[in-house]
């Protein structure tokens, strides 16, 4: 009798290890989240280049010409593409998706320029190498170099990138943007991280998870009035003067993220600034953790689902920056349960759905369709 009992559990409760991304070679990537997935300003979420032509870029002139172009385009990026003059910014207009095709896609001395666009997603890139020795901070006329620099744009998705080594910013978001996710880059070995503001006005809304920020100095992020700055599950380590400050009548917050050897950790610098905080875990962080004021509820504006804050440094070391297989995060798991308690009812149906997934039952463990718990069988 011992066979079929654990026969019957392991069909009641099965579990498939589902990618969270499209298998290699697809470049239809992850759903977009956070704010760059909320409707405004006449757009329902970012979709990038959907829809459009599919072409590749292997040199810098093909590069600019398609990313500028006026057609909603995804433009996959091949190989290194150095660019000249050094230091320049490559314009990109609304509807593309500028994205890594396989290893090695990268943008060297350079960076992307995104000025009065929409709907844009950058992908699956390493942009290095922009900054002039002997100017640490970034004041020269000739080392304005940002990574990624967004002005008076809405609706902008960057993710799975690795940003390195940049005369200025890692990635700038100025001047009244809004609708605006950055999420699973390493941003690393540079100076400014990440900065938003450049504004009198209060409008930007900005969502900020799973980024590995290591080895920098300043702007982990600084926050300039924004009216709602969402991070959350951001792994900090090793960052110098400070690590997230809301600055004017910024509205921020912060939520299980991991702070490993960050001075200052959390600032709230002005009378109006406001930073709420919860969840999170410091390591060997000394100096402010500030609180002020209620900030904002983001459940209010999207659903999101939040990593333990103790498992951060695990989950985005293995999952950010660019992905060698098509930005593949690790897989999470579902559960069928002919109960009708589980994701699905039939494993069919949850294959079906999820296509290249791995099956494995579990004869160890059952479900409570009365109490939705799990227990050892």
């Amino acid at each position: 009798m011992i066979g079929p009992r654990l026969l019957v559990v392991a069909v009641a409760a099965a579990t498939i290890l589902v990618p969270a991304f499209p298998a290699a070679g697809s470049e239809r990537a992850a759903t977009v989240d956070g704010f760059a997935a909320v409707a405004g300003d006449g757009l329902a979420t970012t979709t990038g280049g959907a829809g459009g032509r599919v072409v590749t870029a292997t040199t810098l002139d093909d590069l600019r010409t398609y990313a500028a172009a006026a057609e909603p385009l995804v433009v996959r990026v091949r190989g290194s593409i150095v660019v000249t003059p050094f230091g320049d910014m490559i314009k990109v207009g609304s509807d593309k998706t500028i994205v890594g095709a396989g290893p090695g896609a990268e943008i060297v001395g350079g960076g992307f320029y995104l000025n009065q666009q929409h709907n844009v997603i950058v992908r699956n890139l390493t942009i290095r190498d922009s900054y002039v020795p002997g100017d640490w901070d970034g004041k020269e006329s000739t080392n304005d170099n940002d990574g990624i620099r967004i002005d008076t744009s809405h609706h902008i998705w960057i993710d799975h990138n690795r940003i390195e080594r940049v005369g200025d910013g890692a990635i700038d978001t100025r001047k009244d943007c809004d609708f605006v996710t950055v999420s699973w880059n390493v941003i690393a070995d540079t100076n400014k991280a990440l900065g938003l503001g450049w504004t009198t006005n209060v409008i930007t809304h900005v969502t900020a998870h799973h980024n590995w920020i290591r080895n920098t100095f300043q702007r982990n992020w600084s926050i300039d009035n924004a009216a709602a700055a969402h991070l959350y599950n951001n792994y900090l380590q090793d960052v110098g003067q400070y690590g997230t400050m809301s600055r004017n009548a910024a509205k921020v917050v912060v939520q299980n993220s991991y702070f490993d050897h960050v001075n200052d950790p959390l600032v709230a610098k002005d009378a109006a600034s406001e930073l709420v905080q919860n969840g999170n875990v410091f390591v060997g962080s000394s100096g402010r953790r500030d609180t002020a004021g209620a900030a904002f509820d983001p459940a209010a504006f999207y659903p999101y689902a939040m990593d333990p804050a103790g498992q951060v440094p695990a989950i985005v070391r293995a999952g950010a920056g660019p992905q060698p297989a098509a930005h593949r995060r690790p897989a999470r798991v579902v559960t069928v349960a002919l109960d009708g308690s589980g994701d699905y009812g039939s494993l069919m149906g949850a294959l079906g759905a999820h296509p290249g997934s791995s099956c494995s039952s579990r004869a160890s463990t059952a479900r409570s369709s009365a109490s939705g718990r799990t227990w050892p069988g």
